[in-house]
Parts: C-alpha cells; structure tokens; sequence
C-alpha cells in the first residue's frame, strides 16, 4: 500500500508510522529521516537543501519533493509505502500526485489521526524531559515520575522543554491548521482520506488503523474488480 499520514503535532504520527509499516512490511519514509539521509551521504539535494538550512531558509518545496521522490522510487518501496510528514501543503500535494503518475502508480489512502486539540495541548506539554538523559522522558499526567521534578532512573533535574510549552503547541496546531489540514479536504475530494480516533493506548490506535486500512484496500480491490 502507497499511504500518506497525516495528523497535528502530538497524534503519535511518529509511533504509528513505526508500527503500521513494520505491519504492512513497506518502508517508513519520513522528512526528518530524508533530510538527515541525504545531508549526512553528501548527495546534491542534500547539499542544496543544507545551504538554505545554513541560510536561516526554509528548504523550498521543489528540494523536499525531490528527496522523496528518490527514496520513494528505492528497490524496497517498490510494493509500498508510508509518508510520515510529507507532503505539508496542498502544493506538495500536488506534485506528490504529479510524481506518482509519472511513475504510474498512485496512492491507496491517506490515514488522518484525529485527536481533539486539548488533548494535543495536554501531551506535549505535559511532557518533562531529564537534563542528564533526553532518553529519560515523563508525562505529568501518563506518566509521571515518583517524586515531582526528579528523574526516577538517574535522579537528574526534569524540565519542560521551551518547544513543549502550552503556547508555543497552540501555535504548532496554528500553523498545522493553515497549512497541513488543507491537504485532507485535497485527498478527501479523491476519495482517499481514512479518519480513525488517536486515542487511546498505542497499540489499540495501531489495530484501529490497521482494520480501517484494510477495509479501504477491500474497497479499492473490490472497485478495481468491478471496473
């Protein structure tokens, strides 16, 4: 299956994408680990996206596009794979469905993890991170350390990271909301959006994605059938 993810900061994009590609066995392709890759393997988008980065720029779309466009065209992704934040806007969008068609495939669904805003707020900020061990991770509320603003594992000081504050997440889901929701309203007119609950434990959210995808791909293979 070809799959776009698409959900606000603090859906658990990250850990469902782990999980629903290790379960569909295609390759997890996300824009940090694009970025990373091809800066680190010194390729020419690499370095050209590294000399906007260095400029205090933002990577122009046509850059990221690229990236994506050669992992996705891997020996491993031949069957498959999911998008994990791209595309960000309904220009990448398009271009994403321009690529595709190049290369004559198209996608089968795009997963939209729905969390109501509040709870956004309540995850992220509640998280408090140990200045010994960024490893060492708690949540006021789900987790919890035994003893307020102590590490239970190492005894260093816990701390609520400037990104994690309440305002800066409002304006984190602002900039979601101009900018990357539009993108469902694009792909819900293809008939392509699946919206599943991110409630809920880790793995419940996996089984609910899972079942949802599936039915979409009974469709699909119902709708090929029949045409």
């Amino acid at each position: 299956m070809r799959i776009v993810l698409v959900g606000p900061p603090g859906a658990g994009k990250g850990t469902q994408a782990a999980f629903l590609a290790k379960n569909l066995s295609i390759p997890h392709i996300s824009t940090g680990d694009l970025f990373r890759s091809n800066i680190n393997q010194q390729t020419e988008l690499g370095k050209l996206a590294k000399s906007y980065m260095d400029a205090g720029n933002l990577v122009p779309d046509e850059v990221t596009i690229g990236m994506a466009r050669d992992r996705m065209e891997q020996p491993d992704a031949e069957n498959g794979f999911l998008l994990d934040g791209f595309p960000r806007n309904v220009s990448q969008a398009e271009a994403l469905d321009q690529a595709l068609k190049a290369d004559e495939v198209e996608l089968d669904a795009v997963l939209d993890l729905e969390v109501p805003e509040d709870e956004v707020v309540k995850r992220i900020a509640g998280r408090r991170i140990c200045r010994r061990d960024s490893s060492h991770v708690f949540h006021v509320a789900y987790s919890p350390a035994k003893k307020e603003g102590v590490c239970d594992v190492c005894g260093g000081e816990l701390y609520q990271r400037d990104d994690d504050s309440e305002e800066t997440v409002r304006r984190r889901l602002e900039v979601y909301h101009t900018q990357t929701e539009p993108i469902i309203d694009y792909y819900r007119a293809q008939g392509l959006v699946v919206t599943i609950s991110a409630l809920g434990k880790v793995d419940e959210v996996t089984r609910r994605a899972m079942d949802a995808l599936k039915r979409e791909d009974d469709e699909g293979s119902e709708g090929d059938a029949s045409a």
